[in-house]
């Protein structure tokens, strides 16, 4: 017989769910116009909009992976939180900048000024496509952890999670985005924090038996400290977590548009110092979530069913261990990590429908009637796709898979795009294309020639690498051949110039 949720239990989601809603109608009032839906008005406080961050960083599949990696494995994968004091020092100091002086709430219009047009509708179109991959994974992936705690169908969780956050978001815009990934980062800090004393105080000994039954299985080591770059090593994770972030910080449409809602430029750079700093600790206690549950299963093994995957682990104690009232915020804990990083998409991906393609290819001064339907339609567009994407990958795990290769070849690209024209200063179009097309191939054979689809024949050249270091070795690569097209073709204009440079040099 499936579970079911106590009563108790159901009511807490239902308030929790009603709340989220309600957030929507209040900002309703007040997203009437294209400016309100997209930037907020440009007022809102740092904190606000820092929480909104940290919200967004917690994805459902960081709050249910995290703990199953640490359970099966060790603390390796915290690595990569490590990373983001740096990536947000750079953001605060350089990313920051570029988009508050530009003033267009489009991510992008940055790579328009720097390459021309083609640049900018690339950078779009390679965003849109991974935020789409990225709706279905997290609502697909949500609704796999809450069927085997209330017994939903997978395709209703679905539906109802996309329906949900589309309505709210479509109604509110980017104020009840922030407001409510502001709400639920609090929901997710109080369910970590719950399941951690739970499973604690379970324990024969008391919870420092977590801190003895660890250290005697290694499970705190942060991985290798080699110079390997084939093995999930220290250095691996930190430099691949920093690149995502920069990733993040640099070219996500929905973290620029957060810079913008900001009141003032020192604002925003508090976002951002608020987002990393709060995700590092937060990051640390859904790792130690799976470390303890490692001692208390080992403690209780007969409480675990027979080949259950570590994955499963967490969603197994919430639905047997947890008393009524604290399983149903756990589940919303769940559900307020997966809506925290789709209304995001979901608002970002409208916003640039509406400045990149709508203004610029059909109606260049709208009115705020036609700018708010563009808004709104595609904030539905896209809510209604990325549903449908989740349903299909039912049963369909490797379709999980190539969405996320395909995510990891086109966000490759735009970084080192976006790198390429704020180092290389006299960087042009005639760089950036080639430079653009040779990235993108590194980061299809890096990927490519890992799986199945790599032939026999050609496996000495398959990728040597871990797979973390594609997105690292092929923004990499854009960014200098960019920079050695740009450095030729000066060569050549000076060379051009005849011996009048040359006597000048």
């Amino acid at each position: 017989m499936p579970p079911s949720l106590a009563s108790l239990d159901l009511l807490v989601v239902a308030l929790y769910l009603t709340g989220m809603l309600g957030v929507g109608f209040w900002f309703a009032r007040r997203s009437g116009s294209s400016e309100e839906f997209t930037a907020a008005g440009r007022a809102l406080p740092g904190w606000l909009v820092g929480l909104s961050i940290f919200g967004t960083f917690v994805s459902s599949i960081s709050f249910l992976a995290n703990p199953g990696k640490s359970y099966a494995d060790n603390w390796n994968p915290f690595v990569f939180s490590l990373s983001l004091p740096i990536a947000a020092w750079i953001a605060t100091r350089y990313f920051i900048p570029v988009y508050r002086s530009a003033g267009s709430v489009s991510a992008y219009r940055h790579l328009q000024d720097r390459f021309g047009s083609w640049a900018r509708y690339y950078a779009g179109i390679c965003f849109m496509l991974t935020q789409l991959a990225r709706i279905a994974t997290i609502m697909y992936l949500v609704a796999v952890a809450v069927h085997p705690m209330t017994g939903w169908d997978l395709q209703w969780i679905i539906i109802g999670t996309g329906v949900l956050v589309t309505i709210y978001t479509l109604l509110g815009g980017i104020e009840a985005v922030i407001w409510t990934d502001a709400v639920q980062s609090v929901v997710l800090t109080l369910g970590i924090i719950a399941a951690i004393a739970l499973v604690c105080w379970q324990l024969p000994e008391g919870p420092l038996q977590v801190l003895t039954i660890a250290q005697e299985h290694h499970k705190f080591s942060l991985g290798s400290f080699s110079g390997s770059l084939a093995e999930s090593t220290f250095w691996v994770v930190l430099v691949y977590g920093l690149f995502i972030n920069l990733q993040n910080f640099g070219i996500d449409q929905a973290y620029v548009q957060r810079y913008l809602a900001a009141k003032s430029d020192a604002e925003a750079a508090r976002s951002v110092w608020i987002g990393a700093l709060l995700y590092v600790p937060i990051s640390a206690l859904l790792f130690l979530v799976g470390t303890a549950l490692f001692a208390y299963y080992d403690q209780s093994p007969q409480r675990l069913p027979d080949g259950i995957g570590s994955d499963h682990v967490f969603p197994h104690f919430i639905v047997t261990e947890f008393p009524a009232g604290l399983t149903g915020l756990l589940v919303a804990s769940i559900l307020a990590a997966a809506m925290s990083s789709v209304d995001s998409s979901l608002n970002s991906s409208a916003t640039l429908i509406y400045e990149d393609w709508y203004k610029r290819l059909f109606q260049r001064e709208p009115t705020e009637k036609q700018s708010m339907r563009v808004l709104h339609g595609g904030t539905l567009l896209f809510g209604l796709f990325g549903t449908f994407a989740a349903l299909a990958m039912i049963g369909a795990k490797s379709a999980l898979d190539v969405w996320w290769q395909m995510a990891s070849i086109f966000s490759g690209g735009m970084l080192g795009l976006f790198l390429l024209g704020l180092l290389a200063r006299r960087a042009t179009a005639r760089a950036a294309l080639p430079a653009t097309a040779v990235g993108v191939a590194v980061i299809v054979w890096l990927s490519v020639s890992k799986t199945a689809l790599w032939p026999e024949s050609l496996s000495r050249y398959a990728n040597p690498m871990h797979s973390n270091l594609t997105i690292v070795v092929g923004t990499m690569s854009l960014l200098v051949v960019g920079m050695f097209l740009t450095s030729l073709m000066q060569l050549r204009v000076g060379g051009n110039a005849g011996d009048g440079v040359r006597e000048s040099d």
